[in-house]
């Protein structure tokens, strides 16, 4: 891996790198991607069946869009009992929680007459996407559904491509059962986006479309948002390991290849104060690379977005590290509980030696569905208030409106909004 002093100039320099990867950046796919979803908007089932055959291969039918129980019965027959019995315990795990996020309705009474409060409901429908062949990935289907789950979500639905036999990936379907997936839909794309996000005359229309997927998928979800709401526009994967002499070499390098071999534009990024751990980190990737099995990927991922930045000091690493706000970030430090009380832009942190990324990808708990490219500035893991929505509720007496009436007519006023005014005057005429 390349080793970069990190100065103000080399700083900006990767951050301008980074920002490349984002889904923003591949607005030459846009107008497929409009058109796809305008022909789904207009035909329904009609082009939908139609993208299906000529993408996936397979001849869809109002019949059998639908996956059957009996079809999801062979899934589990074809799955590694033990496996379904650790997607099970993970399944418990990422429950468990997302259940100590579960919100309350609260309202506030006074004596005057004065309630306000705020009424907390699960929004009705959501919509799971699921990508399929070699990208699919039941862990994330867990990440999904089960937040919605426990949220209290009315209908969950989900949408993954099938092969070119009909088929979907057991794996997915085992997962979807376990999280409690209503109905499973055969199709892939832009154009299941579509349907999810308009409605046809087989998939009904859905209030949130959450998921990853191919930058054909990202970018119909951008191009629905306000149509339906959205998780995020998702881009490529990224790991950013903060490290001083104390980190092991070995466990930083593995760590840093557990996100590079995930794509060509995946992120993997060690900032240390320490030379030595520098030179150590390198000659293990170097290691590791040589006989795992996605070797080309990770080697154009780590030539492409792969650094070492050498720190002068903590305070130096702690900074770039909230600048980029990776989407995972462990933190391998003498001290790495008061290193974390320091970073304040991250998916998620992972503290000390034994808390490798994949544990939250798999098994821990928290969500994997994480804030990239920078995002972590502003957004937020998936979790239940994403499938929540809340509502303002205000009651107000005669005594106590009598009291305010004068300031708000005022302010409506001021802004002039006469009819404002007006309709809390008339309450109070003679």
């Amino acid at each position: 891996m390349r080793i970069v002093e990190l100065t103000e100039s080399t700083r900006q320099n990767v951050l301008n790198d980074l920002l490349k990867r984002s889904p923003n950046n591949y607005s030459q796919y846009e107008e497929t991607v409009s058109e796809i979803l305008s022909d789904v908007k207009e035909n329904g089932d009609r082009a939908l069946f139609a993208y299906t055959q000529k993408f996936d291969k397979f001849r869809l039918t109002p019949e059998n869009i639908r996956v059957t129980r009996e079809e999801i019965r062979e899934a589990y027959a074809q799955m590694d009992p033990e496996l379904v019995e650790v997607i099970r315990r993970s399944a418990a795990n990422i429950r468990a929680f997302h259940e100590k996020q579960l919100r309350s309705s609260w309202f506030d009474a006074r004596e005057d007459g004065t309630i306000l409060g705020m009424r907390i409901t699960p929004i009705a429908r959501a919509g799971v996407y699921v990508p399929g062949g070699k990208a699919a990935y039941p862990s994330s289907v867990l990440m999904n559904v089960i937040p919605a789950k426990v949220a209290g979500v009315t209908e969950i639905m989900m949408t993954t491509p099938p092969g070119p036999d009909g088929k979907v990936n057991p794996g997915t379907l085992v997962a979807a059962d376990i999280a409690g997936v209503d109905a499973i839909y055969r199709a892939g794309g832009a154009q299941a986006i579509a349907a999810m996000a308009y409605g046809t005359e087989s998939v009904p229309k859905v209030d949130k479309i959450t998921g990853p997927g191919n930058i054909y998928v990202a970018l119909a979800k951008k191009a629905v948002y306000g149509y339906v709401s959205i998780d995020s526009i998702a881009g490529p994967s990224e790991i950013l390991v903060l490290a001083d002499e104390t980190a092991n070499p070995r466990y930083v390098a593995a760590d840093l290849l557990s996100q590079a071999e995930h794509d060509e534009l995946a992120s993997a990024i060690l900032i240390t104060t320490s030379r030595e751990l520098a030179l150590q980190v390198s000659a293990e990737v170097d290691g590791f690379v040589a006989r795992l099995s996605r070797r080309e990927i990770m080697e154009k991922s780590l030539e492409n977005y792969g650094y070492i930045l050498l720190a002068e000091d903590m305070e130096a690493a702690i900074q770039t590290a909230n600048d980029i706000a990776s989407e995972h970030l462990e933190i391998l430090t003498k001290n790495p509980f008061d290193t974390m009380t320091r970073i304040r832009n991250a998916g998620a942190v992972f503290l000390g030696e034994y808390s490798s990324e994949p544990l939250g990808d798999y098994y821990a708990g928290p969500n994997h569905i994480l804030p990239t490219n920078g995002t972590a500035r502003f957004f937020s893991p998936v979790n239940v208030d994403d499938f929540i929505k809340k509502t303002s509720i205000i009651s107000y007496s005669r005594e106590a409106l009598q009291a305010v009436h004068r300031d708000i007519e005022r302010f409506a006023e001021s802004e002039g909004l006469t009819a404002h005014a007006n309709s809390v005057r008339v309450r109070f005429e003679e």
